[in-house]
């Protein structure tokens, strides 16, 4: 099972066990806020989450999480998921982290408690190169939501791209792995095809600015109104 929010940095960790080709990956994991019906943090419009689901040929395993949502009720919840993963026959768990070590020890502390091997697949890479590999190998992302403490508004909605890195201030990691940026992505190598997105209005939430999409050949929003996190 993949740990999917919907980003880049799970989109290649998908990719490089494929590649690696001694595992069987036999879906994606991923915790959607109820309230708003969207990827949390994120703030994607679960209908895009499934798209990517469709299109990498994958099914989708939801935990709905509550808003507000306490450390305590998102662990039971995901305990919850994790051990009925681990009764349907999972054995391991692939995460996109990169080198926050907390993070990863948080992680494998709690697959352990579920009977899961934790793997994080991306771990230790440089990720200059690494944001840079991603693209070149052709993975095609939107920034989705920026911490405006570490950059500009105008930053959400833009691509994930070489022009984009090149504009990243100093500081900023080129993965955005402390939380200075999130991504949704739509299109890359294991998708059959990319995922047509129709720009919304970009709000500030919670602290964080998000940049709305759907899919384009959805019926538009009467409200015009980004209603999540």
């Amino acid at each position: 099972m993949v740990s999917w929010s919907s980003g880049k940095d799970s989109a290649y960790a998908l990719a490089e066990l494929l590649r690696i080709g001694d595992v069987e990956v036999v879906g994606l994991l991923t915790t959607v806020t109820q309230a708003f019906g969207r990827v949390s943090i994120h703030g994607v419009r679960e209908e895009l989450l499934q798209r990517q689901a469709a299109e990498l040929r994958l099914p989708v395993h939801v935990v709905p999480i509550p808003y507000p949502c306490s450390n305590e009720e998102y662990d039971r919840r995901m305990r919850r998921a994790t051990e009925k993963l681990r009764a349907d026959g999972v054995e391991q768990i692939a995460f996109g982290d990169l080198f926050l070590a907390e993070v990863r020890a948080y992680r494998e502390s709690r697959m352990r408690e579920a009977g899961l091997t934790p793997i994080f697949p991306l771990w230790g890479r440089p990720t200059g190169s690494l944001a840079r590999q991603i693209i070149a190998d052709g993975w095609r992302a939107r920034l989705v939501c920026v911490d405006p403490r570490h950059l500009l508004e105008s930053f959400a909605g833009r691509d994930f791209d070489e022009e984009l890195l090149r504009d990243l201030p100093s500081g900023v990691d080129p993965c955005g792995e402390r939380g200075e940026f999130h991504t949704f992505v739509y299109g890359g190598p294991l998708f059959q095809s990319p995922i047509a997105l129709e720009p919304g209005p970009v709000v500030s939430r919670d602290g964080f600015v998000f940049a709305d999409f759907r899919e384009r050949s959805s019926t538009p929003d009467p409200t015009g109104e980004l209603s999540a996190i």
